[in-house]
């Protein structure tokens, strides 16, 4: 009787804490219920320039004493709000150093995510009405896309929930992110020009407006040489038949497809366009190389492979019109590439992008003839393809979600949110892989996978340790510890630039991680063999393997001679990478590597022998992962080539040249110039990074010197708009390549990517297939200056770029269109004058539209209208295909 009353009570305990369970849980539920549905939040920067205002950023530990003021606020637009169990959690991409409300405390988690939560001094959000939380943030926020979205609310075991008006993915963020209008320039020596539409108006004035006949015959990239005769050949109606002896026959139909697409007939009674490979008509090695010989009877076209078809045939293409007029003129060619290299980098680590997105990406490329697609399939925000074995790596690694113990996903970066069903997530199935292998090499685009290491690998990290404690749960030590990147006795309190510990960085002393890297190759390299493009070239990462608070922005608090203008902390609780892994203090003290600082060098050289033993013979890193390598001949592989990515103005039209003399080749992928993901120009709504440069615009693009870097002294400014010289104190041999890269931090969509990366990326095409006379040839220690020196030919450059912005206004972007890319739409220059409105366009031949009522009609702009004195005018550009508008600006 006694075992059966003890029975009854147990259950009856257990029943009555599962129900104060559940109402537990009800009761939290009902909190995050509430608070994000009532709550909205604003976000608004106050100064930019704090540290010039009464902030001592130095003492903060603001790395070069560099801090901005920020106000959070809290609107409730409902009853009080009393609870004390409650966080919010959102991402900022700058280190929260102070806050100013004792009601509240702001921790930082990781990367880039903090929670908000009330402290004991908490008393109420009360009802309708606003609770300020000022903030003091490293760095600046001078554009509104630094913000990030999503944040969401968060108490106890309840189920995390957005709140309501950060709920977005688009590039809209106006719901809870202040206007920055004054706050537009972060230190008191940034001379930019901020982009309005009276200084665009200034800006694009040299640009004149060409006929057609003056475009007659231009083709992008611009050939080689070129030779135009008086006839067009009319082939709309008659179609044309391509005999393009030796070239495969997947090639073959896109360019049927490209054909038909313009309404052009493939038939084999059109219009002949023959074509033949024969090198002995170029230079031994001439990749590429066509000749082009446009007739009244038919095309004859002389290539020294099946790319110089490939290519021949797009620079046909490039000169038919999208409209009914489908004629080419008769002409005379002969091209070649400047570069072997031509190439584009794609981040889908950061955010992920679909399998159509890169696909229609390629196509452009190879448009374009742009030949190499850098794939970034890794980063510490997440693993993007599937590897067979290691299925955590994509169950785990792929996606974002609110787990703190990160045992189901990473923690939410980048504004993804508490759920794993956003751009934050996704990966490429190997199947998915293959297929985009298969779509480039069909368009003689070699694709060149990169997985980052050693640093930048927290995804993976993260993966491999959950299944370390899975095997490990399941008794199998010896598996568990296979592929495991971390060392377990390494405690180094490590800060990567993106604000992660220690877990971000791959340990380069484990024999697992060298397992791990064979692994990795080994499954990528078959599906590269499956997709028929057999992999010849490795991408090694290598970027960034350092402790940002060991760098030259920051000071000892102990050092005698501190400056205001570095930030302030304790350095001796700061480690190197790995300083603390008995596994990498054991190979420094046997002599293996001279010290701790050299470990990312002496992996990239342990894991070029296991490229080599794949069979491939080329490896490729960013530049600063090879910097305690002796030479090119310290890897073990025939090649190897670096990504170089130094600013210019901070030195790096000189220091280029140290590694094409230690026999590297060199890509030129300067962010300054070509990184896809600054912004357009100097606007806060003009989302995008802005660490090297304030805009990249397709002009500066367009004018760039990708093969005599001291040159662009002469031609643009640094970061703050300022002059600067350039001179090259060593020997030049020349780049082998140029290429665009699109990091995808704040480009969360598809159609995100597609407006970052075009129409710039024509640019880039440009300058990399084609040097124009404009350009000077590199020469030792001469100086250039936009001050002092005048070598480059500005009206040759301003005619070149002329031509270019015609084709593309007249042109290009109606075949843009045509692909369904979604390319950024410039907004036009305007300015009022004498009672007039004025306006023009970079690209000539787009349409502007105004509006003198609030957008509420609009009118086609031809020549200056008159304007009503009390009048808003507004404009905007207009798509060719009349589908999509610019953003809209009031001309004041």
């Amino acid at each position: 009787m006694k075992k059966i009353k003890t029975a009854i009570l147990a259950t009856s305990i257990a029943s009555l804490l599962n129900v104060c369970a559940v109402q537990a849980v009800s009761a939290s539920q009902q909190i995050v219920d509430v608070m994000s549905s009532q709550l909205n939040v604003q976000y608004q920067v106050i100064d930019n320039q704090a540290g010039a205002h009464g902030i001592n950023c130095s003492a903060l530990g603001a790395d070069w004493a560099a801090c901005n003021k920020m106000m959070i606020s809290l609107k409730n637009n409902g009853p009080e709000i009393k609870d004390k169990d409650w966080a919010i959690y959102f991402n900022n991409i700058r280190m929260i150093l102070a806050i100013n409300n004792d009601q509240f405390k702001i921790t930082h988690i990781t990367g880039d995510l903090h929670k908000i939560e009330p402290t004991e001094k908490f008393t109420s959000i009360p009802a309708n009405s606003t609770i300020n939380i000022p903030i003091i943030g490293e760095y600046w926020v001078v554009s509104e896309s630094d913000a990030m979205p999503r944040w969401y609310v968060t108490s106890s075991n309840a189920k995390p929930k957005i709140i309501a008006n950060t709920n977005t993915d688009s590039d809209d963020l106006s719901a809870f992110v202040a206007p920055i209008t004054q706050q537009w320039k972060r230190t008191a020596d940034d001379h930019n020009t901020i982009m309005n539409p009276v200084n665009r108006f200034q800006y694009n004035s040299d640009i004149k407006t060409l006929s057609a006949e003056s475009l007659r015959g231009q083709i992008l990239p611009t050939p080689t040489k070129i030779t135009l005769n008086k006839q067009d050949i009319s082939i709309g109606q008659q179609g044309v038949n391509l005999i393009l002896d030796g070239l495969n026959q997947d090639s073959l139909a896109i360019l049927k497809a490209e054909f038909n697409a313009l309404n052009i007939p493939v038939t084999e009674n059109g219009y002949k366009i023959k074509a033949i490979i024969d090198p002995k008509q170029f230079k031994q090695g001439q990749l590429e190389a066509y000749q082009l010989d446009i007739k009244n009877d038919e095309t004859l076209i002389s290539a020294y492979d099946q790319r110089g078809i490939f290519y021949a045939v797009q620079s046909i293409l490039s000169l038919i019109p999208v409209n009914d007029i489908k004629t080419i003129p008769s002409l005379n060619a002969f091209d070649s590439p400047r570069f072997a290299y031509r190439g584009i980098m794609l981040d889908i680590g950061r955010n992920f992008k679909t399998k159509e997105s890169i696909m229609r990406l390629l196509d452009q490329m190879a448009k374009y003839k742009m030949n190499k697609f850098h794939f970034h399939l890794s980063d510490d925000e997440g693993w993007r393809i599937e590897i067979p074995g290691l299925p955590e790596l994509t169950e785990i690694g792929s996606k974002r979600c609110h787990d703190l113990n990160e045992q189901q996903c990473l923690l939410p970066q980048l504004g993804s949110g508490p759920e794993s069903n956003t751009t934050g997530s996704g990966f490429l199935s190997r199947q998915d892989y293959i297929d985009i292998v298969k779509y480039a090499k069909a368009r003689f685009i070699e694709v060149i996978p990169e997985i980052d290491m050693p640093a930048h690998a927290r995804a993976a990290i993260v993966s491999m340790e959950a299944r370390y404690k899975r095997l490990m749960a399941e008794g199998k030590e010896a598996q568990a510890n296979e592929f495991r990147l971390v060392d377990p006795t390494d405690t180094s309190n490590t800060t990567t630039v993106q604000f992660y510990n220690r877990l971000s960085y791959l340990n380069p002393c484990l024999d697992s991680s060298k397992r791990f890297v064979n692994k990795i190759i080994d499954e990528i390299a078959k599906m590269h063999v499956e997709a028929d493009q057999p992999l010849s070239t490795w991408h090694f990462g290598g970027d960034e393997a350092k402790n940002i608070r060991l760098g030259a922005g920051y000071q000892d608090i102990k050092a005698k001679d501190k400056t205001e203008a570095k930030g302030t902390i304790d350095q001796s609780q700061e480690d190197y990478p790995w300083a603390k892994s008995q596994a990498c203090q054991t190979m420094v003290n046997n002599g293996i590597v001279n010290d701790i600082e050299h470990l990312p060098s002496y992996f990239a050289q342990e894991v070029s022998s296991i490229i080599k033993n794949h069979g491939i013979n080329h490896m490729q890193a960013w530049q600063d992962g090879m910097k305690h390598a002796t030479n090119a001949k310290s890897f073990a592989v025939d090649k190897v080539t670096v990504n170089f990515w130094d600013t210019l103005y901070w030195g790096g039209f000189d220091s280029v040249n140290e590694w094409a003399n230690k026999g590297y080749q060199v890509i030129i992928s300067n962010p300054d110039y070509v990184y896809l993901d600054m912004p357009y120009e100097v606007n806060p709504k003009e989302s995008g990074y802005y660490w090297a440069t304030r805009f990249n615009d397709e002009r500066k693009m367009f004018s760039f010197a990708p093969n005599n870097l001291p040159q662009n002294a002469e031609t643009s400014v640094d970061r703050d708009g300022n002059p600067f010289t350039a001179k090259g104190t060593m020997n030049w041999s020349g780049a082998y390549g140029l290429s665009a890269q699109i990091w995808t931090e704040d480009i969360r969509t598809d159609k995100k990517m597609e407006y970052m990366a075009f129409p710039r990326l024509l640019a880039v095409a440009e300058r990399a297939w084609h040097q124009a006379d404009w350009e000077i040839d590199y020469q030792k220690d001469r100086e250039f200056s936009q001050t002092t020196t005048h070598y480059v030919n500005q009206q040759k450059l301003l005619n070149d770029w002329t031509r270019f912005a015609n084709l593309v206004g007249q042109r290009e972007l109606q075949k843009l269109d045509l692909a369904n890319i979604n390319y950024r739409l410039p907004i036009p220059g305007a300015k009022i004058e004498n009672n007039k409105l004025i306006a023009n366009i970079v690209f000539p031949g787009l349409t502007i539209e105004y509006s003198t009522n609030q957008g509420k009609q609009w009118h086609r702009y031809n020549e200056p209208v008159n304007i009503k004195k009390g009048e808003t005018v507004s404009v905007r550009s207009v798509s060719p295909n009349q589908k999509r508008t610019s953003r809209i600006e009031e001309v004041k």
